[in-house]
């Protein structure tokens, strides 16, 4: 009796796990979509963002690459700064930008030579696979929506979370990330 009892439950366990794998399991993460693929308004936001890695962030590791896009992403998502990543990268206090590049008219000058290296590309790549796979991606910031280079002070009060490469990354307490917000 004791031995079809273990035999059934066997059965029983097998079945339910049987079940389990059938065509239920996610999409394979990440999504691959080439920039091409996407709508003027879609592109005109990675563009954004690319030059925003590329000027920040285009000689840091692949992590620090990153963590530019999740800081200005992580604006929009907490909704006090900007409805969009334009917004956010091209955003002033007063007469100060947020990312000091897009003040800068040497650099904005460069902003359509830039755009057929390699380089750039395979930032406008990375920028594309961020905002595809958002929303399954680990942050790599942890929320930050602040990051500053190391070497400047700007004596901000706010949580520090780490450094990625050259740049130091913080947390202000008020914001709160909705990874469900529109961002683009």
């Amino acid at each position: 009796m004791r031995s079809k009892l273990i035999l059934l439950s066997l059965v029983f366990s097998s079945l339910i796990v049987g079940l389990g794998m059938v065509n239920i399991s996610p999409p394979k993460l990440p999504y691959k979509v080439s920039y091409a693929d996407l709508n003027k308004d879609k592109q005109k936001q990675i563009t954004c963002l690319a030059e925003n890695m590329y000027f920040e962030a285009a000689h840091e590791p692949l992590e620090g690459k990153k963590a530019v896009a999740f800081v200005t992403i992580n604006r929009v998502q907490t909704g006090n700064y900007a409805n969009t990543i334009c917004e956010v990268v091209q955003q002033k206090t007063g007469t100060v930008c947020q990312f000091s590049w897009y003040c800068m008219k040497t650099i904005a000058d460069k902003r359509l030579t830039i755009r057929d290296t390699s380089l750039y590309n395979s930032i406008r790549q990375l920028a594309t696979d961020i905002v595809v796979n958002y929303e399954f991606m680990v942050d790599v910031t942890n929320g930050s929506t602040y990051y500053h280079a190391d070497y400047v002070n700007p004596r901000w009060n706010l949580k520090k979370i780490h450094q990625i490469g050259q740049h130091i990354f913080y947390k202000n307490h008020k914001d709160k990330i909705d990874k469900t917000k529109e961002f683009i």
